[in-house]
């Protein structure tokens, strides 16, 4: 009589979600070996009605439900987006999802994850790595670049780190991402626009506040600009994750200024300012053509 004893293995084909590893399928039944490639194939190929609703395709395959604010970002279509909100609302997970899931649906593409420094980055990376896990797919580099990961079907998504001169050299990006983006130089921003012309790609900036000045707070103010931005605003109030009680504490702890910054999506004057930045822009007059 034939006993089936399951054993793991990291070279065999099948996944064990629970270890990791892979199933040996020398020692179990052909039709349980069957069902486990069926499984995995379902999960590997994208489903076609998700194609264009990251947020329906991350609560059916990921187990992620999206609050309100998240699912607008995840269901969002515009080329230009940003995503001004409280810290710790999840704008990481969030967007980590939302960079799968363009890599998943978009065969051979590049996302690239730019952010102040390479902890960040590789942070991002992280929660990427977990929902491609949730795939099936077991998580890998590119073999160039230190935080990278690259997908079955030949997409990668690579973070990086604040530095102009050593992020010239990436082409054809499908998506740029840039976390903490108010804490990114203006260099790295116009470094990093020119990769997106010859694929059209999409771009992302995503971060909580940091004083009048940058491009973060430049293109979330400049509503008359060419670029039709899409500008979503996530204040600790509106996230469900946050108890009022902890928002309470941090109302009689932090200056009105500093709360407004850091809970509710308010660009303020940095600490130490000795004159309001609006009021010296409201002394400027356009003069209508040359001085001289």
């Amino acid at each position: 009589m034939r006993t089936h004893v399951n054993i793991t293995s990291r070279t065999s084909p099948l996944c064990n979600r629970t270890t990791g590893f892979r199933q040996s399928t020398a020692l179990v039944g052909p039709k349980r070996a069957a069902r486990e490639r069926s499984r995995n194939n379902s999960v590997l190929t994208p489903d076609p009605a998700h194609a264009t609703d990251a947020a329906a395709w991350a609560e059916a395959v990921l187990n992620f439900t999206p609050d309100e604010k998240q699912r607008q970002v995840l269901q969002a279509t515009e080329k230009r987006g940003i995503l001004n909100c409280t810290g710790q609302w999840g704008k990481s997970t969030t967007c980590a999802i939302k960079a799968v899931h363009y890599a998943h649906f978009h065969p051979n593409s590049l996302v690239l994850v730019a952010s102040p420094g390479l902890r960040q980055s590789g942070e991002f990376l992280r929660k990427a790595r977990k929902a491609v896990s949730l795939l099936g797919i077991r998580p890998r580099g590119d073999g160039e670049n230190n935080c990278s990961l690259v997908l079955p079907n030949g997409s990668r998504i690579v973070g990086l780190p604040e530095n102009e001169d050593t992020v010239r050299g990436f082409s054809s990006v499908g998506l740029l991402i840039i976390d903490e983006a108010s804490r990114v130089s203006d260099n790295m921003y116009y470094a990093l626009r020119p990769m997106l012309a010859v694929s059209d790609g999409d771009l992302w900036l995503m971060s909580t506040p940091n004083g009048r000045s940058g491009f973060f707070f430049r293109e979330w103010q400049d509503t008359n600009g060419r670029t039709p931005w899409l500008r979503i605003a996530a204040t600790a109030e509106e996230c469900p994750r946050i108890p009022a009680d902890f928002l309470l504490a941090e109302k009689d702890r932090f200056s009105d200024e500093r709360y407004g910054e850091e809970y509710c999506c308010e660009f303020v004057c940095a600490e130490g300012a000795l004159f309001d930045e609006d009021v010296i822009r409201s002394k400027f007059v356009d003069c209508g053509g040359r001085l001289w």
